[in-house]
């Protein structure tokens, strides 16, 4: 979303103004009550972040049903677990929604207090805290040590560093304008985070903690996948209509895979298979998924999900797509084998993100 100059001051003087109830966050617990689960041995797990309704729906990937719903807070969109699956990382915002075309003017201020990193324990299946995470934090990854998580501040151009244990910002890094998706490297080295309204990407050493590279791919891109020798990534160029190949280590743009009319077809979430031989691209208000042979580098199938899909998850055992379309409030649940539908999961109010955790596999 768009901010404006004067939003910008705002929001960096409101960011200091919080500082001090973001320190008390980040040392102290959130009370809330656990929802006790069946016991949980095998199979896995879908955790969908609900971005109006504030809250985390679980769902049995067995069953596909809703097992509980968990409260989180303002906003929760990116979702990433830790690299042991024991906890779940949430960006929440207290900044207020901004699509394309409304007047910010018209907007009620941020919320800072309200802008945190969720920290969601999966065995109590309870939000244990919220720790700080920047101003507006929407996207994020994590070290493959799980110390540290990389979050993107759209309304201050920048990328903050996050310590865990201890809950605080460690390092703010100005990137390109508007970033939202934040990928690590295979090898833990980079984060690479997109910039919306620069039709770019910010690479950053994560060692020397700096940029070290930026590079053009296409208008409005979002998220982030890498093959996993890490040689070469994609990222979606929404309003190109079009997935763009990257290579990693020369820093730059090698093709675009069109998948259809610009505006049309609006290139989201990204989802490798666990083979990493497919690639599965949510389309917003194109309503597909679009299926890219990651060898031809060609789309070799599409087939209609629901309404505006966004976030986009394969299963463990690489079976089963879910999508969150949040117009309709649901999970679509797809037989990747048929191609087909063949569930769809009510869940809270605008689902965003979708993330996995298995068990047994």
């Amino acid at each position: 979303m768009k901010k404006s100059g004067c939003l910008l001051a705002v929001c960096c003087l409101a960011l200091l103004a919080a500082a001090c109830s973001q320190d008390t966050k980040s040392t102290q617990p959130i009370h809330t009550s656990a929802t006790p689960l069946p016991e949980w041995r095998s199979g896995y797990r879908i955790y969908v972040t609900n971005e109006t309704s504030g809250d985390l729906s679980v769902i049995d990937g067995t069953t596909n049903d809703v097992l509980a719903t968990v409260p989180l807070g303002k906003r929760p969109r990116g979702i990433h677990a830790s690299p042991d699956q024991r906890t779940i990382y949430i960006a929440l915002s207290g900044s207020p929604p901004a699509p394309p075309g409304v007047d910010e003017s018209t907007l009620p201020p941020p919320d800072k207090s309200a802008d945190g990193i969720g920290v969601f324990d999966v065995e109590q299946n309870k939000l244990l805290r919220v720790i700080q995470g920047g101003s507006d934090p929407e996207n994020f990854d994590v070290s493959l040590d799980g110390s540290t998580l990389f979050v993107s501040n759209e309304d201050i151009s920048s990328a903050s560093f996050i310590e865990v244990a201890s809950g605080k910002l460690t390092e703010t890094i100005r990137v390109g304008e508007e970033p939202e998706g934040v990928k690590l490297s295979p090898d833990g080295k980079e984060v690479y985070v997109t910039a919306e309204a620069d039709s770019s990407i910010a690479v950053i050493d994560i060692a020397a903690r700096k940029l070290a590279a930026s590079f053009k791919v296409g208008r409005r891109p979002r998220n982030i996948v890498f093959l996993p020798d890490g040689s070469r990534g994609y990222v979606n160029a929404e309003n190109d209509g079009t997935i763009v190949l990257f290579d990693a280590v020369k820093k730059q743009k090698i093709q675009d895979i069109q998948l259809g009319k610009p505006g049309e077809i609006k290139p989201m979430g990204l989802a490798l298979s666990p083979d990493a031989k497919k690639l599965y691209v949510s389309t917003g208000r194109g309503r597909k998924v679009f299926v890219i042979d990651t060898v031809t580098n060609q789309p070799i199938a599409s087939f209609e999900v629901g309404q505006r899909p966004w976030g986009i998850a394969v299963s463990p055992d690489g079976k089963t797509l879910y999508t969150a379309n949040g117009p309709s409030n649901d999970v679509s649940v797809i037989d990747i084998e048929s191609q087909t539908v063949v569930k769809k999961i009510k869940v809270g109010a605008s689902p965003w993100g979708v993330e996995i955790i298995g068990r047994g596999y």
